[in-house]
């Protein structure tokens, strides 16, 4: 609410007694006579706000970093990625669309639209139910080795049936799955942040700080005063300086890993593409939790999902390698889908 130019003018000129101006007026007399109070104001109001600035747009570029990192390092999030596109192509199976190498990542939003046959059942649910087989042996062979096998009865192998198994390496799947919100955090906080709007507050900080200086070397230095005012503006621009300069660089670089993890994900990546990545992951990893919910709740319906009292170490390789047919109830949902088990595909599944 500075006054304009012609305003200060007048209030400079204004000769008369105080008293015959309004409160406003008044107030506005005394701060013209003080040499660029206004400038001095927006000086004071950089100088307090700019550590919370600079503070908000690291913990920003953190994130966006660590959230890249997630993203490309993450097994069980690329592992969902290969079985998407391998039901895809089962379901594509001799026509021009099969065989497909890639596919962009908004598909992954599609896959809630395709529905099976019963018109509740979709395509999100198959893949889900296809991988956690897979994932639910890995993480029982990870048990199996992280624990001893001294206690461990013969009798205990023989009394566990193959379909108490299963089940078992189907719970356990279904919570290795389920934990992908959470073990690709940063990804859904990446999500909220606008990049566009991140550059441009740096951007913004950097020209205050240009303005600042100019504001300083040029016009309070033809001041003639002892101000502790200069000194102290002097002061904080010098030690601002770094932190300007380290938010410009810092934002080239998250900006050139972020554009790379696009890239990564959907080839040569626009701009647009690679910010938009992180909201893409994030709404499926929340249609993803829930269809993981349903098939928890489907499977305790259904009276399934029961834990043997030993598996977790009397799994033996040859039961952990075998391999079942596709359920019918899949086939009759999705009659596209060739009968071979897409989790055939993971069987040679590595540690890494």
């Amino acid at each position: 609410m500075a006054p304009t130019t012609d305003e200060e003018l007048k209030l400079r000129l204004y000769s008369g007694h105080l008293s015959h101006l309004g409160p406003a007026e008044q107030f506005l007399k005394v701060m013209v006579e003080i040499p660029f109070a206004f400038k001095r104001l927006e000086s004071l109001l950089f100088m307090s706000t700019l550590q919370d600035e600079v503070s908000t747009i690291k913990e920003s570029f953190a994130t966006l970093e660590i959230a890249c990192n997630e993203l490309r390092n993450s097994r069980l999030f690329l592992k969902l990625l290969e079985a998407v596109l391998k039901t895809g192509n089962r379901m594509n199976d001799g026509t021009y669309r099969g065989g497909a190498q890639a596919f962009k990542l908004n598909t992954l939003l599609k896959l809630a639209d395709v529905k099976g046959t019963d018109g509740k059942t979709t395509l999100l649910h198959f893949v889900v139910q296809e991988i956690i087989r897979s994932e639910g042996v890995r993480a029982a062979r990870r048990l199996r080795e992280s624990q001893s096998m001294s206690s461990v009865k013969t009798e205990d192998l023989i009394e566990d049936s193959s379909l108490e198994i299963e089940e078992y390496h189907r719970n356990l799947g279904l919570q290795v799955v389920s934990g992908l919100s959470n073990e690709l955090e940063n990804v859904r906080k990446a999500a909220l942040i606008e990049s566009d709007g991140l550059g441009t507050t740096v951007s913004k900080l950097s020209h205050s700080l240009m303005k600042n200086r100019e504001f300083l070397e040029m016009e309070m230095k033809c001041v003639e005063e002892d101000s502790e005012f200069y000194d102290t503006l002097a002061s904080f621009i010098q030690h601002s300086e770094s932190d300007i300069t380290f938010l410009l660089e810092e934002e080239k670089r998250i900006m050139g890993l972020v554009k790379n993890t696009g890239d990564y994900f959907h080839g040569n990546a626009g701009k647009g593409e690679s910010l938009h990545l992180f909201v893409i992951v994030r709404d499926f990893l929340f249609m993803l939790e829930k269809v993981c919910k349903e098939v928890k709740s489907s499977a305790k319906l259904l009276g399934i999902g029961k834990t043997p009292r030993k598996e977790a170490l009397t799994i033996s390789p040859s039961q952990e390698s075998r391999q079942e047919s596709l359920p019918d109830f899949r086939q009759r949902l999705f009659p596209a889908i060739k009968e071979r088990h897409i989790d055939d595909d993971f069987s040679s599944d590595d540690e890494s």
